[in-house]
């Protein structure tokens, strides 16, 4: 099956994409185009989906960048190739020609960034804890470290868990409200105590009030629809073992 690749106006002409989870040779929960090799899956099959995701954004396998996930508003900068053990940090930012740079996830949101005057970007992992504290701001400044201007940035929420489908309990929404009362606008009443928690919109908020000169969202919910997303929260709910994840890349 042919890999299928979302893409935004506003991110082109770089190359880039939201892929979804058609294309790719893994089986079983993990069906189609699961690029983590931190679940459960054969790795020879996350390899194979990997060279193919590497191949669409025209770049050698160790140049379709990661690194290790952790929830957090770390950036790491990458002007290279990288061997060995990924480093921990939640978004990546590169000026450098032939490196893309790529983030996984299963509910939570995955931003492209460009500056296409200044030829940088960058890509984040922001699930409600990373966007919370600050990881999508960090990216933006590592951004401007490397020359780029935030009023010029482009920002693109891909696929992500929607409001309708993101159901939390009250401790969850008093951990925000400790934040910030403002935050209230992002949830909405559900069944008894229950809330419905908007991340992409949390997301959008975020990057707007950081001055980027763009942000979108695609409009896909990872939850929504499991022929063409991975969602983390919807294996919970069917009381699956495991989860594909889903990747997003970027490249200059």
């Amino acid at each position: 099956m042919t890999l299928e690749i979302l893409t935004s106006d506003t991110l082109t002409p770089l190359r880039h994409g939201f892929f979804t989870r058609r294309g790719g040779t893994s089986s079983g929960v993990f069906d189609g185009l699961n690029c983590g090799y931190g679940s459960s899956d054969q790795s020879n099959c996350v390899t194979i989906n990997r060279h193919r995701v590497a191949s669409a954004m025209d770049v050698e396998p160790d140049l379709l960048i990661n690194f290790h996930q952790v929830h957090s508003s770390d950036v790491i900068k990458v002007n290279g190739p990288r061997s060995g053990t990924p480093p921990k940090a939640d978004a990546a930012v590169t000026a450098t020609p032939g490196i893309a740079l790529s983030v996984l996830t299963a509910d939570c949101q995955p931003v492209l960034f460009a500056d296409h005057d200044a030829q940088v970007i960058g890509a984040a992992h922001a699930g409600w804890k990373g966007a919370l504290n600050g990881v999508l701001e960090a990216t933006i400044d590592a951004m401007e470290e490397l020359g780029a201007s935030r009023n010029n940035i482009n920002a693109v929420i891909g696929p992500t868990i929607s409001q309708r489908s993101y159901e939390v309990g009250p401790e969850f929404f008093e951990m925000f409200m400790s934040e910030d009362p403002e935050h209230s606008r992002f949830f909405a009443g559900g069944n008894g105590d229950r809330m419905q928690f908007d991340l992409p919109s949390f997301g959008l908020h975020r990057l707007r009030d950081a001055g980027v000169g763009t942000a979108e969202w695609t409009g896909h919910c990872t939850y929504a629809d499991s022929s063409r997303f991975f969602s983390y929260r919807r294996s919970v709910h069917a009381n699956q073992a495991d989860y594909g994840r889903l990747i997003s890349s970027i490249r200059l």
